[in-house]
């Protein structure tokens, strides 16, 4: 929850000045959702893409304050977040059983791919979680329930972001082996049932990535970018990590 209509101007006029550095590389920015007609007339022919922070599992109806696919797709939103740790851990979701949080984040992810909007689906373990070694048991969880909704190949309609609780905001990033390790065995978890989605599935690492520890991640075999929270409101730092992506 960040960003002006000024303060957006500069940010967006910032990252299109050096557009050109990191072309090669999949951009997506996700603002508020009230600045998303700001973004779609800032960003279109950029070659950069948008959405937003979160979606309603609900086409229509009396859901107030929440948003549909259909409205994002007024937008030309190609993607949306969907299961973001600050979803999970801020508002009322906290309050929802885990694994019924995670069939409503599936049914989020449905409801996406039925509009044609590619979701970013984050996946990632609290501090008890990873204290007690619940890490894979969290991924496995979410991951065998949206494989068994739609099937694996599915999943080649969206990405996944691996985000730990524990290091987001807290400038305490997963070294590359660590964020390697659930990376790789997000990646093995899919190719029990398709291997060619697998190999194929986009997943990006999210948990204070900055551009001094961009690239040593993006390094790793299994994680195919970054999902960049804070770092993003900072022209050169968010540029840098784009820069990082195209080593």
């Amino acid at each position: 929850m960040n960003g002006s209509s000024a303060g957006n101007k500069i940010l967006l006029e910032g990252i299109l000045a050096q557009a050109n550095k990191f072309s090669t590389v999949d951009v997506a920015l996700f603002p508020p959702a009230v600045y998303l007609q700001q973004v779609q007339t800032a960003l279109t022919g950029s070659g950069l893409h948008w959405g937003t922070q979160n979606l309603s599992q609900f086409l229509k109806g009396a859901y107030t304050g929440e948003i549909s696919a259909c409205m994002l797709k007024d937008f030309s939103c190609d993607y949306v977040l969907i299961g973001h740790s600050e979803r999970r851990c801020l508002y009322a979701e906290l309050n929802l059983d885990q694994l019924v949080l995670d069939h409503i984040i599936a049914d989020k992810y449905e409801m996406a791919i039925s509009e044609g909007i590619t979701p970013i689906i984050c996946i990632g373990e609290s501090p008890e979680e990873h204290d007690k070694a619940q890490t894979e048991e969290v991924v496995a969880r979410l991951l065998d329930i949206l494989i068994e909704r739609q099937g694996a190949k599915a999943l080649s309609q969206t990405v996944l972001a691996y985000e730990p609780v524990w290091a987001i905001g807290t400038g305490n990033s997963a070294s590359p082996d660590e964020a390697q390790d659930v990376h790789s065995f997000m990646r093995e978890r899919v190719a029990k049932h398709d291997s060619s989605t697998a190999e194929s599935l986009q997943i990006l690492y999210g948990g204070s990535v900055k551009g001094n520890n961009a690239a040593p991640l993006f390094a790793m075999p299994d994680i195919d970018g970054g999902l960049i929270g804070g770092a993003s409101l900072d022209v050169d730092e968010f540029v840098n990590i784009c820069l990082a992506a195209t080593l």
